[in-house]
């Protein structure tokens, strides 16, 4: 144990004698591992975020969507498409006790893009066009006013509720309540010559700042009730997807089949591989979103080790140019007595020691840049967790110094086999 101790210490000053050969030697592997450790720390960091946004909604809550998909895969619905086959009298039926017994809640959801005019104010933002009953289901809450009731919902009232940051746009003197506001509507008929005409609406609310829930800003939209948003705002008949909330999480499973078997009943459908309506929760959406964020993280990861295999190679290359350079002194050693295993140990440990430095600071470098990440991304407003994975950090260590192993083993054998007279005599 003294010799090896000895050796290191021997190899470190030596390596430090050639700091600025040593950095460059080992830049490579500084920057592998810091890659490694920022990947592995964005992915954990994003796939908090993302579980975090999908949970925020709560965990009983199932959703409906027009259009088939695979168990593994999002629904048609989600590219965009338009599928028209969920209605209004699909939601009646999935609200019907007798036949979704666990379904406390069950409200349908139009969207879309909008200008809101107050005054000589106006904003772009988004709505919502839902059912009184959306608070119960998001777990709402106010900051001003109420939001409409199930019957204002249902009718058509001319109502509507703002997000915390259209209202500061629209009201900034924060009288919102009871003043009204008009929602321009593209005119979609070619024989009319206006190109647009305008829908009032009374603020009877406005919601409490939210920030950002399911990777949609709710501070900035506004709710109204479901059949303007359908009719006169988007000009459809169909429902562009559904939620449920579950009265026990235990109850969510059963409740997407019964779910399932409402549909099939409504839709005419016999066979399950017709159907024409996807049913997830909030597992699903979990399990698809973390399998994603996974897979994507090993294909990043493996990227990055790519530097550290570049790095290893530029390690060989320089210690091969080492063994040129100390050539005599090699062959000074073999003449006072050095074994070949002697020689062999000293340039691999050099190799050792230095992919292991490089490690060491590719760690430190990568938990700093991922730390600063993470307090930009917290800064921004998301909720980005920093972390740093133990098994990312041993990982990185590992292997580093089996970078140095192998990448240093053709050097050191090349410098173990030099025949002591050649090498003295070396030029």
């Amino acid at each position: 144990m003294s010799t090896l101790l000895k050796e290191i210490k021997t190899t470190i000053k030596d390596l430090l004698s050639r700091k600025g050969r040593s950095f460059l030697t080992i830049l490579g592997i500084i920057i592998g591992v810091a890659g490694v450790i920022i990947i592995i720390s964005l992915g954990a960091g994003a796939q908090s975020l993302v579980l975090g946004q999908i949970t925020k909604l709560g965990s009983n809550l199932v959703a409906v969507l027009p259009g088939k998909s695979n168990e593994n895969g999002p629904p048609t619905a989600v590219f965009g498409v338009q599928i028209k086959t969920l209605n209004l009298s699909d939601i009646d039926m999935m609200n019907d006790k007798g036949k979704v017994p666990n379904a406390t809640e069950v409200a349908p959801f139009v969207r879309g893009n909008v200008t809101i005019v107050s005054g000589h104010e106006n904003v772009d933002t988004s709505f919502t066009a839902t059912y009184g009953n959306y608070p119960r289901i998001q777990n709402v809450e106010m900051s001003k006013g109420v939001f409409f009731s199930d019957e204002e919902g249902r009718s058509g009232s001319n109502v509507i509720v703002l997000g915390y940051d259209v209202a500061s746009s629209l009201f900034p003197n924060g009288n919102e309540i009871g003043g009204v506001v008009k929602i321009i509507v593209p005119n979609t008929n070619p024989s009319s010559t206006e190109s647009s005409n305008s829908i009032p609406f009374r603020v009877i609310g406005v919601q409490k700042k939210m920030g950002t829930v399911a990777f949609q800003n709710q501070d900035d939209q506004v709710f109204i009730p479901f059949s303007i948003g359908q009719r006169q705002i988007l000009g459809i008949d169909y429902v562009q997807f559904a939620r449920i909330k579950v009265n026990n999480n235990l109850n969510v499973k059963s409740t997407m089949e019964d779910i399932k078997r409402v549909l099939r009943y409504q839709h005419h459908i016999t066979n399950p591989d017709n159907d024409d309506f996807s049913v997830r929760d909030l597992a699903d959406a979990i399990k698809l979103l973390t399998s994603i964020t996974d897979t994507l993280r090993v294909f990043l990861g493996l990227m990055a080790g790519i530097s550290l295999v570049v790095g290893g190679i530029g390690i060989m290359n320089i210690m091969l140019v080492t063994v040129s350079e100390r050539t005599r002194e090699i062959g000074l050693r073999k003449a006072i007595g050095a074994t070949r295993k002697n020689i062999r140990n000293q340039f691999l440990l050099e190799s050792i020691v230095l992919t292991f430095a490089g490690g060491v600071l590719g760690i430190i470098l990568g938990v700093l840049i991922s730390y600063i990440i993470a307090l930009g991304a917290r800064f921004a407003g998301y909720d980005w967790a920093f972390i740093i994975s133990p098994f990312a950090v041993i990982l990185a260590v590992t292997v580093s110094i089996i970078t140095g192993i192998v990448f240093g083993l053709y050097p050191a054998l090349k410098a173990a086999k030099l025949d002591p007279i050649v090498a003295l005599r070396y030029e």
